[in-house]
């Protein structure tokens, strides 16, 4: 490893001994403390985090050492804020969920110096990947996380600059501040047709790197990715009712950007920018050739107080923090939540959109359910809704966004 890389980790960390630990960040009235209580019991996770192996995997990280990163904070012998979950030492030392992944990215960085070229792309990209995940859910205040998401952004940045292919950061003025995005693109010869991604409201747009590099750039089509409010690279920006406002002004700015054909773009997202995506396909309809929202929260969820209180608090906390609460009561939060539903928004109760949705679905999600996929489907012309087997979205990241870039190719193509 560099030594500057070294040094800039060891500085951004070295003030965080006692940093607050990232599970207690939001707090909740009595009654609802009492329901995450209940959804912990029933479920007896041993984490705070939704453990996201396969999807990791699937990015590039070796099973083996997932494991090991995992094994270091589970037999950590330092106290733990929360005694059933063990992802919860707090500061900055061994067992840290940050500390221990910040550590996997180091030795990526140390692995990169030695090598040049592609070779060295491919390992600082994993360690982006690592530092994302010391990062991660991304709550606002939980300064590790930041940390975490500095070193991501700066590692990332190293990786591109090695590799083939062509990344633009875009700064899209909007209400007096500014909307972050990058675009990835296979060349600069000719403009291009474009998707746009959004990774929802857990994910950073820094770990979309493979579905452009393995997907999107063999089909000679660019990605743009733009991080949703609150989060990453729009930490600033609050998520409201509003929730495709960033994607939107990011949208509006494509025909003043030489590289992209603004007349071929195509949306994915995934979770909940799966709903940010498809409202944006009624909302925009003659700017957009077709959308594929995977796992999208779309009314079930958003309009169940009961539904939304039998989520893991990880979840809960991740949305809240979006909105900006440090204090959460479920029930009213889920009264506020309800807004975001397209069918309450009006969306999906007058005439269809133009733009084929391809919505997919896992069988028995409690985020995206199977009728959200259908009614999305029904509402788009050309719409198809496609539930996979449970154990497909696990073990076959590659059948799904096959499917997905499948459906934008043929429709950007056109």
């Amino acid at each position: 490893m560099e030594p500057s890389s070294k040094n800039l980790s060891e500085s951004l960390f070295k003030k965080h001994q006692h940093a607050e630990e990232t599970s207690s960040l939001i707090s909740y009235l009595s009654e609802s403390q009492a329901l995450l209580e209940e959804t912990q019991q029933r479920t007896q996770s041993a984490w705070y985090r939704a453990l996201r192996r396969m999807q990791w995997i699937w990015q590039g990280l070796n099973p083996i050492e997932i494991e090991a990163v995992l094994a270091r904070i589970a037999s950590s012998g330092n106290k733990h804020n929360h005694p059933d979950w063990l992802d919860t030492v707090a500061g900055y030392r061994p067992g840290n969920w940050s500390y221990e992944w910040v550590q996997q990215g180091m030795s990526h960085q140390r692995k990169a110096a030695l090598l040049e070229g592609v070779d060295a792309s491919d390992e600082l990209y994993l360690a982006s990947l690592c530092f994302g995940i010391a990062s991660y859910p991304h709550l606002k205040g939980d300064s590790l996380s930041i940390q975490g998401q500095v070193l991501a952004n700066k590692v990332y940045n190293e990786a591109m600059q090695l590799s083939p292919y062509v990344t633009k950061p875009l700064e899209i003025p909007y209400k007096n501040n500014k909307v972050m995005a990058t675009l990835h693109l296979p060349h600069t010869d000719k403009p291009l047709p474009i998707v746009m991604v959004s990774a929802g409201i857990d994910n950073l747009q820094t770990d979309m790197w493979r579905l452009f590099k393995d997907y999107l750039a063999q089909h000679e089509i660019g990605m743009l990715t733009v991080d949703m409010p609150g989060i990453g690279a729009n930490v600033h920006w609050t998520l409201t009712e509003d929730s495709s406002c960033l994607h939107q002004a990011v949208l509006n700015a494509l025909p003043s950007i030489p590289w992209v054909d603004h007349y071929r773009v195509g949306l994915l997202g995934f979770r909940f920018g799966g709903n940010v995506m498809a409202r944006l396909s009624f909302i925009e309809q003659e700017k957009i050739k077709a959308c594929v929202a995977i796992g999208a929260p779309i009314h079930d969820l958003l309009s169940s107080s009961e539904q939304l209180g039998m989520m893991p608090k990880m979840y809960v906390d991740t949305l809240a923090s979006r909105m900006g609460k440090h204090s959460v009561d479920i029930l009213s939060f889920a009264k506020q939540v309800r807004a975001w539903s397209l069918k309450s928004q009006g969306l999906l109760a007058g005439r269809a959109t133009p733009v084929p949705i391809l919505a997919l679905g896992l069988e028995g999600d409690p985020v995206g359910s199977k009728q959200d996929n259908q009614s999305l489907a029904m509402f788009s012309q050309g719409g198809k809704s496609l539930q996979l087997k449970s154990k497909s979205l696990s073990k076959g990241y590659d059948q799904v966004l096959t499917s997905a870039v499948d459906w934008l190719k043929s429709a950007l193509n056109q």
